[in-house]
Parts: structure tokens; sequence; C-alpha cells
């Protein structure tokens, strides 16, 4: 990409946390980025009604309007817009790629080298990227602490819901989204299993 392409990006930040937020501006900022900032979903999208950033970089768990949420309408409304997601409350077990997020980031587990190399990556990509069809299969996101569910995220309308933590088996799974009815398939492969048992409570004999 062309150095002076990076001065005409606008990146929109979105974070709940403060000094988080403001920590992740001023390192994109350095990269020559444009700014702005939002505290949540909400705000994010009073601020796309005025301008259209060029790339979305937000939390998943935030109050009012999670990061989830957001990047739901987001890929809706604006398949063509290339998002990361960053969280230290949620582990990405499986994603087919694009369908929520074009990347995921945990938090504590990036350098600031990795995120400069990856966004110059999907603004690269944006203007040609092609379109995304229908997954077969759902994004699984697991809590970092021991929640008793997990979050999957519907392949058809994009939003995303809690089932309970029952998974004992790497076979394919299926429940029913809450939003629209449809039936979600998510496959537990056995990373995804390791991740949960490490998780569970250890019952003692």
């Amino acid at each position: 990409m062309d150095v002076s392409r990076l001065f005409k990006c606008r990146v929109l930040i979105v974070d709940d946390d403060p000094v988080l937020l403001q920590t992740t501006a001023a390192i994109v900022r350095s990269f020559g980025f444009s700014v702005r900032t939002a505290e949540d979903g909400f705000d994010a999208l009073k601020i796309l009604r005025e301008i259209l950033p060029d790339m979305i970089i937000s939390d998943l768990r935030m109050p009012n309007m999670s990061g989830f949420e957001l990047l739901s309408i987001v890929r809706r409304r604006f398949p063509h817009l290339p998002t990361i997601g960053i969280s230290g409350e949620f582990i990405l077990a499986t994603m087919p790629l694009g369908l929520l997020v074009d990347h995921f980031f945990q938090k504590g587990e990036y350098t600031p080298t990795d995120l400069k190399a990856k966004m110059k990556e999907l603004i690269s990509e944006s203007p040609i990227r092609a379109h995304i069809g229908k997954a077969d299969k759902a994004p699984l996101w697991i809590p970092r602490k021991d929640a008793g569910y997990v979050v999957v995220t519907c392949p058809e309308c994009l939003r995303s819901c809690s089932i309970e933590d029952q998974t004992e088996t790497g076979d394919l799974q299926e429940t029913e989204c809450f939003a629209c009815g449809a039936t979600i398939n998510y496959l537990v492969d056995s990373s995804v299993l390791k991740l949960l048992n490490d998780k569970r409570p250890r019952v003692s004999a």
C-alpha cells in the first residue's frame, strides 16, 4: 500500500474502557490514520451516520450495545467495510472468516506492529473484497472466565446469542437463533473442547 494512502484512511475505534480506547487511538494515530472514538455501539452508530470510516476496530463486550451487535449491523449495512474485533473477555474458537469480523485480536496478545500490518492488509483489500456468501457454520466464542455458556453468531441474521455450555462431543452441533429462528450449525472441534474442559470446575473425588 502507498504510505500516502494511510493519511486518507479514517478509523473508528470502539471500546468502553476509556484508558484502552485512548491508548489504542494514540497507537493507530501514530500509524498515520485519522481516528474517531466511540464508547459503545450506540455512540459508534451515531458517528456512522455522520461519516463512514475506512475501518472499524471494536471491543466485543460493552454496555448498552455490545460489539457483537454493532458489528452485525455494520456487516449487514456496510459489507465492504473491514472490521477488527478485539476482546479480553472472549476467546475466538472457530470463525468463518469475514462473517462477523475480518480479523480478531486477543487483548494483550498482539503488538502495535501486528495491528498495523493487519490494518494495512485489510484496507488494501477492502475495495476489491469478494462478496461473502452465507457460511454453513457459525463463529463460536468462549468466555475467558467460566460462565457456563458459549456465544454463537447466526450466519442468517448475524445476531449473536449465548447458549448453555453442555458440549461433550466434537461433532457438529445445532441450535436455533433466538432472533430469526434459523438453525445455527456450529462445530466444536478438539481444540474447542480442550478450551471448554480447561475452564470447567474440577469436581473432587
